[in-house]
């Protein structure tokens, strides 16, 4: 499959999912972002327009982080972390957005580690 196709059948499964999920106050969206070498997690609430927490691969501040890649191993510690920053704000309940990509490897691993950590999906 060419790159060009790939890429418009991710930007479609993206819009498709953001029409239904939406993130609010007491439930916001866990919107999950992957590139070839990071990857990024935020707590967006859609009314106010605003990000409650986040957590990065790029942001090395702690020991964990500095080891962290955008592969499988890298997505379960950072849903863990995102999973504790979120904690830390007082977000128990959230809406998982996948961003497009599929539910299997990285996006996988990253959502059971979160759930482990003590977020509900």
């Amino acid at each position: 499959m060419r790159t060009e196709q790939k890429h418009k059948l991710a930007q479609r499964r993206h819009w498709r999912i953001r029409k239904k999920v939406h993130g609010t106050k007491e439930r916001p969206r866990m919107s999950v972002c992957f590139t070839n070498k990071n990857i990024h997690v935020q707590f967006v609430d859609d009314a106010a327009r605003v990000t409650l927490a986040s957590a990065s691969t790029v942001t090395k501040a702690k020991t964990e982080q500095a080891n962290l890649g955008a592969n499988a191993a890298g997505a379960k510690t950072l849903g863990t972390i995102a999973a504790q920053a979120a904690l830390a704000q007082g977000i128990k309940e959230v809406i998982f957005d996948r961003g497009g990509s599929r539910y299997h490897g990285k996006v996988k691993a990253l959502a059971d580690a979160a759930r482990e950590a003590g977020l509900k999906f």
